[in-house]
């Protein structure tokens, strides 16, 4: 395929195609959510579903297959963050008043604020931070190798697209081989062993030496020091050990999101004072760098950064606002600091997929329930449950269009024609997720949702398990103050709270591939490999298998 820069990008049949893979990525999604308690990334599936599709139509264009990929992954995510949050109510046998218009209003709202704050944050995040976005590079590479029978790395990519599919379905179809490796109940409390898993293992390669060794030394403390270490010490029962573990994670993950956005802003300031008094002696040099890069953008060697108008940002957001008012019945001022919460979630949202591929959409929801709970002393159960949802469908969707995003400036696909890709996709899976959710619910019921029902919703059932309050407020406070301090003395601190919150065998497996990592380039081996291709094809690969078990379990459920 062409991925020439002539090519028109945004078309109407883009758009048709990707509205139709939306909703049924979206309807997959959500099924294998509650269904499996699981949520592969379907930006694989979609790349190499756009392609064929393209070629039946004898296009050649890379940046409409681009478009329509952005369009057919956007749903999945909003299907998570509802399957994730609201199924709770039911686990506690309550939400039987929940109807159908306040849960789409919700993934709108969602919606809505995840979209303009991605946007926003684009030129942030993938112009200036470059960060890994493992799951969109492994897109951006699936779609040139499947769109171009020339490309030099396609037989590495689909070597490990191919043995890592092969994998899955060995381990979760046919059953040959157990989920985690080695798994020990040695210490009680922790979830000892390898995840077995080499979109994983790919993760950890992916992402990098430092952010996921920060991952794993979060891990240790967490299970090992905490969990392990104190009550064996008789310090404290398991029990409180894991309140600990958890409440601590939660805080060094708001910490850290709080200290690097203040390091950030105080370091903008600096460049900005010095900037200033340089200006006047330097006025024509940087007349001249401007020219430049307006010439070198154009030409597709930099990124192309997204303009957002700062009053269609506070246009949408206010409409997010009035929605929330109207339906959830919140006051103007409680539903201003359920949105501004849900930008500062995002922003952890999109730094984290980032880093690391991982996107804990539920956590945020959790956390900002907490919050409007604990602020403004709500007591209705059903819009707190509303509020998580619309957290977590912001910050699912913000993961999914970071990862687009991220594919679109590694092929010089225009970010502006994937936006609107991406609103059309988005739209039809707020529509989707919402009708089959409370579809499900009427037909099955509440008892259907649950860790031994039909739906195991787990996600979902520990959100629940949450919403009386932070489980250890001292430790969460702790993990505040010292994830804030430590990202603002400018510390990579953004990935310790995940792996204390996150289950060891995870980080063990990402560990892994990092160390894997570490060895080539300490060896000076990684510069003449294809290891980096091999890896975007084993992310993809377990991915799209992930994608099709859903889609088979979902007709064999209809039926």
């Amino acid at each position: 395929m062409n991925s020439g820069t002539n090519n028109k990008a945004l078309t109407v049949r883009a758009l048709v195609i990707g509205a139709l893979g939306s909703a049924i990525l979206t309807a997959s999604s959500l099924f294998i959510a509650l269904r499996m308690g699981m949520l592969p990334w379907p930006i694989s599936f979609a790349a190499i579903a756009s392609v064929l599709a393209l070629k039946l139509f004898k296009s050649h264009n890379l940046h409409e297959a681009n478009v329509m990929h952005a369009a057919m992954s956007a749903g999945s995510m909003i299907a998570g963050g509802l399957a994730f949050t609201i199924p709770g109510l039911w686990i506690m046998g309550l939400g039987q008043d929940l109807a159908l218009y306040e849960v789409l209003i919700a993934a709108l709202a969602g919606t809505l604020v995840g979209l303009v704050a991605c946007a926003a944050f684009q030129p942030y995040f993938i112009c200036d931070k470059k960060l890994a976005y493992p799951i969109g590079t492994a897109a951006a590479d699936t779609l040139t190798a499947v769109g171009n029978n020339n490309a030099q790395d396609a037989p590495a990519l689909f070597w490990g697209l191919g043995l890592s599919g092969v994998y899955a379905a060995i381990r979760d179809v046919l059953h040959l081989v157990p989920s985690i490796l080695f798994q020990s109940n040695a210490l009680p409390g922790v979830a000892l062993g390898i995840y077995n898993s080499p979109m994983s293992v790919a993760m950890g390669f992916a992402v990098g030496v430092v952010p996921t060794a920060v991952w794993f030394i979060g891990a240790v403390v967490g299970h090992l020091g905490i969990v392990g270490a104190l009550p064996a010490a008789n310090l404290v029962t398991t029990a409180t050990a894991l309140d600990i573990r958890v409440s601590l994670g939660l805080g060094l993950m708001l910490g850290a999101g709080g200290g690097t956005i203040a390091a950030s802003v105080l370091r903008n300031k600096k460049l900005r004072d010095a900037a200033k008094k340089t200006a006047s002696t330097s006025a024509k040099s940087a007349a001249h760098d401007v020219a430049q890069t307006h010439q070198s953008t154009e030409k597709g060697d930099k990124p192309v950064r997204l303009h957002t108008s700062l009053r269609l940002s506070a246009l949408i957001c206010a409409l997010a606002v009035a929605l929330i008012c109207a339906v959830f019945q919140l006051t103007i001022f409680t539903s201003t600091v359920a949105v501004a919460a849900t930008w500062f979630c995002i922003y952890l949202s999109a730094w984290l997929t980032g880093t690391t591929g991982i996107n804990p959409m539920e956590v945020f929801g959790m956390l900002v329930l907490l919050l409007v709970q604990a602020v403004f002393r709500i007591a209705s159960m059903k819009v707190l449950f509303l509020v998580a949802a619309m957290v977590a469908v912001a910050c699912g969707i913000g993961g999914d269009v970071m990862n687009d995003l991220k594919a679109g400036d590694r092929l010089h696909t225009n970010p502006k024609d994937q936006m609107t890709g991406m609103v059309v996709g988005a739209l039809v899976g707020v529509v989707v997720a919402s009708l089959l959710l409370m579809g499900l619910y009427q037909v099955y019921g509440g008892g259907a949702f649950g860790p031994q029902a039909t739906f195991v919703s787990v996600q979902a059932a520990n959100v629940a398990a949450m919403a009386g309050g932070i489980s250890h407020v001292p430790a969460f406070i702790a993990g505040l103050g010292i994830g804030g301090v430590l990202a603002g003395c400018g510390l990579p601190v953004m990935t310790l709270g995940l792996g204390v919150y996150l289950p060891f065998f995870m980080s063990c497996s990402a560990a892994l591939g990092a160390a894997i990592k570490f060895v080539l380039e300490k060896t000076n081996k990684l510069q003449d490999s294809k290891a980096d291709t091999i890896v975007s094809g084993v992310l993809g690969g377990e991915s799209l298998v992930g994608v099709l078990i859903a889609l088979c379990a979902l007709a064999s459920f209809i039926h």
